[in-house]
């Protein structure tokens, strides 16, 4: 209902503004934004949302998995290997935060949020220290160089369309593997009940792994594919961190569909505020947040706590 909601507002505001180009161009920027916000969050969802582990070190892993992405491409020539090195070290990190942290503060919010805030603020000085404060881009592969045609706004990038294309992929996949496979079913009857998960013989520790193996990964993919799309540069960890927030709450904690409908409508509301008041488009934003909260404060696809 709400994306249906939407879809009407865009087609009525297009036909009332004076410049329909500009127009449907700022809205395909919103949709290409809300799908990056959306491959970030997919992970924060999993990890925040789904197992109540409050990881604010979310950021960095997206802006890591952003250097070490280019790192591996710019050495190898391969911008494949750059999105798989990007996939790989951040699940890797993922695992080690589970084991080492989280495994050792359960249930204990006020901890996890302290030492991950510092850890944020460690990773961010050490990246500062190794890549510098350059701003940062990958090459994309030749089928995502130029521009395609499309009705409304003429020519758009391809590569912000693959960007699109690669979040409802990793949407889709998510969805199923959480709700069709036996692993997904076991995170979240482990989410819901530990003990009698446990008592069924299941390494639970293990499932809760691979869960933050899955959600690292997520951030390390989508910081190589936003800088390939975009670009990336010192701040974009803490950026990108505030936007997963909202998104999360806004779309409901713990639901995939909830994070894409969050994504939707903070993508849109960013790009239209920047387009058309640009002085006050940050405030867009968190009035939706605030809009939420005060009417559904599970979030709009959220289940009541």
């Amino acid at each position: 209902m709400v994306v249906t909601g939407a879809v009407v507002a865009i087609f009525f505001a297009y036909l009332l503004v004076d410049n329909q180009k500009k127009f449907a161009h700022t809205i395909l920027d919103g949709i290409t934004l809300a799908a990056e916000y959306f491959m970030v969050a997919s992970g924060f969802t999993l990890v925040f949302g789904l197992m109540r582990q409050v990881n604010l070190a979310h950021g960095s892993l997206y802006l890591l998995g952003a250097y070490v992405g280019w790192s591996a491409a710019d050495s190898t020539g391969s911008w494949y290997l750059g999105v798989v090195a990007g996939f790989l070290s951040m699940a890797v990190a993922g695992v080690l935060l589970q084991l080492v942290i989280f495994r050792r503060m359960e249930g204990q919010d006020l901890r996890q949020t302290l030492v991950t805030i510092g850890l944020s603020i460690v990773l961010a000085d050490l990246m500062k220290w190794q890549w510098g404060a350059e701003i940062y881009q990958l090459t994309s592969p030749t089928w995502l160089v130029g521009f395609t045609e499309l009705p409304f706004v003429r020519v758009y990038q391809v590569v912000r369309l693959a960007v699109l294309g690669i979040a409802i992929v990793i949407g889709l996949g998510l969805w199923l593997f959480l709700n069709r496979t036996t692993v997904g079913m076991m995170i979240r009857a482990g989410v819901d009940d530990r003990a009698m998960l446990a008592c069924s013989g299941v390494n639970v520790q293990l499932v809760f792994a691979v869960t933050f193996a899955i959600g690292a990964g997520l951030a390390g993919f989508a910081g190589v594919i936003g800088g390939t799309a975009l670009s990336f540069s010192p701040g974009d960890d803490t950026y990108y961190l505030l936007a997963s927030l909202v998104v999360v709450i806004v779309g409901g904690m713990g639901s995939v569909s909830g994070v894409a409908v969050g994504a939707l409508l903070v993508g849109l509301a960013d790009r239209l505020g920047l387009a058309y008041t640009p002085t006050y488009g940050v405030v867009y934003t968190f009035l939706i947040m605030v809009v939420v909260l005060a009417f559904r404060p599970q979030g709009i696809m959220g289940r009541p706590a």
